[in-house]
C-alpha cells in the first residue's frame, strides 16, 4: 500500500481506475472500510467506474458490513455497474461468512434474472450453501444445472466438495462417484487436487485409493513438497496405517526436502493415538541425535500418554525434554492435568532437586500456582529441609494456606 501511496503522489503513473481500485482495496485490507470509503469519495467523477465500486464493495463485504454492502450494491445496480459475477461473489461470500446459508441462492437466483452469468465460483458457493444445509436435493440440482452451461468448464474442486457433503451426508457411494468426476478434471500436475482427493478418501476409509491416487501422484508430479507428505501421512493415520505411514516417512526422509516438524509429528501422533507411546518417544530421540528440531508439544502429546499408562517417571522425563525446547511466548501451553499428576507424584516420591528444577521450568511457562508449592514442600520436609524460605515465597506470591497446605505442614 504504501509503495503504491508513493507511486500515485510522486506521479511515478497516472493512475486509472484500474490503478485506484487496486489501491483502494489495499487501503481497506490495511486500514479497514472506513479508510477505504474515504479514498473512494474523495476520487474523481471520472475515476469512479464499475471497478472502483466494485472494490469498495469487496471491502464492505471482506469486513462483513451487510447494511453498507446491500446499500452500495443497489447504487451500483443503478449505475449499471453490477454486470459482472464477481459483484454477486462478493455478496454470496458475504452471506456465506455470516453463515446465511439460505440467502445465497437467492442472490444467484436475482443474478440470473439480471442476465448475469454466473461462473465457477458461483455455482460453487451456492453449491456449499446447500451443502452446508445438508440439502443434498438442492446441491444436487445446482450441479446439474452448472453441467448444462456452455460457457462453464467444470473443474475438480467443484466435485470435490459436492463428495465432501455427500461424505458428510453417510452417502458413500455417491461420494466415491463424484471423486471420480473430480479425478478426470484433475490435471495431471496437480499437488493440490491430488492431496484433496487424498484425503477424501482417507474420510471415506478407502485405503485402496488413497495408496492409488499417492502413486499416481508421484508419477504425474515428480517433486513432492513436504504438503504432500504430511497429507498423506495424515490420511494412513486417519485409516490407522501406521505401517504404511512408517514407509512413507522412510520416502519423505529421502526425498531430500528440507527438514519441517510437521511431517515427523503426523507419525508421532499416530502413535500416540494407538498407545505406541515407546515408539513415539525413540522417533523423537531419534529426531534430537540427528539435530533435529522437535517441539515441546510433540513431546507433551508422549508424556500425557505415559501418564495414561501409570508410567509416571516415564511421563516426567518428556515433559522435561518439552521445557528445554520450550521458547517463551511461543504460545505452547502443557495440559493442566497432565502438569498436576507430576507434581503430586513429584511430592510424595521426587527429590528435592527434582521439584525444584521442574517449578522453575513450569514458571517459565505458566504462573505459579498452590499446586507447585504443595509439590516443593512435600518434597522437602520428606527430604529434611528446611521450609522457611518456601512458604515465605508462597506468600509474597500471594499463595495463602488451605487445608491442603496445613495438612502437608502436618506431617513435618
Amino acid at each position: 500500500m504504501q509503495v503504491s501511496d508513493w507511486m500515485n503522489k510522486k506521479g511515478i503513473c497516472i493512475f486509472s481506475p484500474i490503478e485506484h481500485a487496486v489501491h483502494l482495496d489495499l487501503i481497506g485490507r490495511v486500514h479497514g472500510f472506513l479508510s477505504a470509503e474515504n479514498y473512494f469519495n474523495s476520487l474523481r467523477d471520472h475515476d469512479r467506474t464499475d471497478k472502483t465500486y466494485g472494490a469498495l464493495l469487496n471491502c464492505y463485504c471482506r469486513q462483513r458490513q451487510v447494511d453498507k454492502s446491500i446499500s452500495h450494491l443497489q447504487k451500483m445496480k443503478e449505475m449499471g455497474f453490477a454486470s459482472s459475477p464477481l459483484t454477486y461473489n462478493d455478496i454470496m461470500c458475504l452471506y456465506t461468512n455470516l453463515g446465511d446459508y439460505e440467502k445465497v441462492p437467492d442472490v444467484l437466483a436475482e443474478m440470473k434474472e439480471n442476465k448475469v452469468s454466473p461462473d465457477n465460483f458461483s455455482y460453487r458457493i451456492c453449491i456449499n450453501s446447500h451443502g452446508a444445509r445438508s440439502d443434498i436435493e438442492g446441491m444436487e440440482r445446482v450441479l446439474n444445472e452448472m453441467e448444462c452451461q456452455l460457457g462453464i468448464a467444470m473443474d475438480w474442486n467443484t466435485y470435490a466438495v459436492v463428495a465432501s457433503f455427500y461424505i458428510k451426508s453417510g452417502l458413500s457411494d455417491k461420494a466415491i462417484y463424484a471423486l471420480r468426476k473430480s479425478e478426470e478434471k484433475l490435471e495431471k500436475k496437480d499437488g493440490t487436487g491430488y492431496n484433496h482427493l487424498i484425503s477424501l478418501y482417507a474420510t471415506l476409509g478407502n485405503k485402496s485409493e488413497v495408496l492409488r491416487l499417492w502413486d499416481l501422484e508421484k508419477s504425474a508430479c515428480k517433486r513432492h513438497i513436504n504438503r504432500d507428505f504430511i497429507t498423506m501421512l495424515e490420511s494412513l493415520v486417519k485409516l490407522d496405517e501406521i505401517e504404511e505411514a512408517e514407509k512413507i516417512l522412510k520416502e519423505w526422509e529421502s526425498s531430500g526436502n528440507f527438514y519441517d516438524v510437521r511431517v515427523p509429528n503426523v507419525v508421532i501422533i499416530g502413535y500416540s493415538r494407538k498407545g505406541l507411546y515407546e515408539k513415539a518417544e525413540t522417533l523423537l530421540e531419534e529426531l534430537m541425535e540427528k539435530g533435529k528440531v522437535t517441539t515441546p508439544n510433540s513431546w507433551a502429546i508422549v508424556a500425557a500418554g505415559y501418564l495414561e499408562k501409570g508410567m509416571v517417571e516415564k511421563a516426567f522425563e518428556c515433559m522435561k525434554a518439552a521445557f528445554s525446547l520450550h521458547v517463551k511466548n511461543k504460545g505452547w501451553k502443557p495440559n493442566p492435568q497432565v502438569i498436576a499428576d507430576i507434581l503430586s507424584w513429584l511430592g510424595d516420591e521426587g527429590s528435592a532437586e527434582d521439584v525444584e528444577a521442574f517449578v522453575t521450568s513450569l514458571r517459565s511457562v505458566i504462573p505459579v500456582n498452590r499446586q507447585m508449592y504443595h509439590a516443593s514442600l512435600k518434597a522437602n520436609i520428606r527430604s529434611g529441609k528446611d521450609i522457611c524460605g518456601l512458604l515465605d515465597r508462597m506468600k509474597s506470591d500471594k499463595i495463602d494456606e488451605d487445608e491442603e497446605t496445613k495438612k502437608i505442614l502436618g506431617t513435618m
